[in-house]
Parts: structure tokens; C-alpha cells; sequence
């Protein structure tokens, strides 16, 4: 089985290709979404490392644990602001704690599906 992926990185258009081969007797579909939740899991770890530098740090304990928590709280409440990018969410908060402390405050809105 072939996957292709193709996503834009800094501006420039980036394209990965995965090869898997399995003995399953099942559907195409069925193989594929372990591919599409791998990727997806990816997809968090590369904005958590590019934009937070997760990797960059060494913590003891239970401190890894906690800082990962603390990262996708940071993430998902930029999501929930609206901001497409990661990147300009955090430059519009670095220096203004009050933009910071509105997207703690932020009630979720209601799910319209």
C-alpha cells in the first residue's frame, strides 16, 4: 500500500510517501484509517515541536508528562480562538496578558452538528 501526503511548510509545498505492506484480509478502508490516525498524530507532534520546541527540553519525573498536557491545552485553546496558525495565535499573546488570560477565560460554544 502506497500513501501520499502533500501539505504546505513555511510557504513551500512539502510531499511524503509511505509504504506499508500487510497479510490483512480486510477492506482498503479499514487498513487505512490506522494511517490517517498515525498521521494525524504526527501532524500534533510536528506543531508541538516547530512551534513549542518540545524537544528541545529534558524534564524529570512527572515533568514531561505535565509540560505535554500543559502544551495541548496551550494549542487546543488557540484552536478554540480561531487562530488558523499557531505561529500568529501565540505572537498576538506572547506580550499581552490580557489577550492571554481572554483565551483562558473563553467558553466553548455549542456544537452545531
Amino acid at each position: 500500500m502506497e500513501v501520499a501526503a502533500s501539505v504546505t511548510r513555511d510557504g513551500k509545498p512539502f510531499m511524503a510517501t509511505n509504504l506499508s505492506l500487510s497479510n490483512l484480509l480486510t477492506t482498503l478502508k479499514a487498513l487505512l484509517q490506522p494511517v490517517r490516525d498515525g498521521l494525524i498524530i504526527e501532524e500534533w507532534h510536528w506543531i508541538r515541536d516547530t512551534q513549542l520546541h518540545e524537544n528541545a527540553y529534558s524534564y524529570r519525573c512527572n515533568g514531561p508528562g505535565a509540560m505535554a498536557t500543559l502544551r495541548m491545552a496551550a494549542l487546543n485553546l488557540h484552536r478554540l480562538a480561531g487562530y488558523e496558525s499557531i505561529c500568529a495565535g501565540i505572537q498576538a499573546v506572547r506580550h499581552h496578558i490580557t489577550a492571554l488570560l481572554a483565551l483562558v477565560k473563553r467558553q466553548p460554544q455549542p456544537n452545531s452538528c
